[in-house]
């Protein structure tokens, strides 16, 4: 899970920003760990996060932004595969990444392609990214799917994912106090 940004547009961390009683950053995390025992969280140096049943990583480049994040939290993967997703997405759907997760075999990478374009902060990552990562990186490229030109990549569509996740609020993610204040109107309808 990334964790590091500085939620500059809500004016504070996203990542200890509270929705229902509890953080964003442990909601999350309790929802991944009902499909993975080894939770990494990426964070910047500055940041303290403490959370039983995750492990603390520090960004290898922080401030510089999701992708170093990413290389970050696959460089401490005990695993061949991992979900990554940003801490401010509290509604994900447990089916729909156990969807993502069976369209693994022979992929490197497995991303939602939504009508708006990639969400590359809510997808599935192999270890053999990461020499790709780290190049990209090297060359000062910081756009998340920047290293994704030589890897076997499968894109699924918003048909594909709707059984999984028919509502789509598994990719809102909390930028602003606007869409705090819808997140908190959804948890209250459920």
């Amino acid at each position: 899970m990334l964790a590091g940004g500085r939620g500059e547009r809500l004016g504070r961390d996203k990542a200890t920003l509270e929705l229902g009683g509890r953080t964003l950053f442990q909601r999350v995390s309790d929802l991944l760990s009902e499909l993975s025992a080894d939770i990494i969280v990426v964070v910047r140096p500055d940041q303290q996060l403490d959370v039983p049943n995750a492990r603390i990583v520090t960004d290898l480049e922080p401030y510089t932004g999701a992708l170093a994040g990413i290389a970050s939290g696959l460089a401490a993967a005990r695993q061949a595969w991992s979900i990554v997703v940003a801490c401010d997405m509290p509604f994900i759907s447990l089916d729909l990444l156990r969807y993502l997760i069976s369209l693994t075999p022979d992929q490197d990478v497995v991303v939602p392609q939504l009508d708006v374009g990639l969400e590359p902060l809510h997808a599935l990552y192999h270890k053999r990214c990461l020499p790709e990562l780290y190049q990209v990186l090297r060359e000062g490229r910081r756009r998340v799917v920047s290293f994704y030109g030589s890897l076997r990549v499968r894109y699924v569509g918003p048909a594909q994912m709707r059984a999984y996740d028919p509502t789509g609020r598994s990719f809102f993610n909390i930028n602003t106090p606007e869409d705090l204040a819808q997140a908190e109107r959804w948890l209250h309808e459920a």
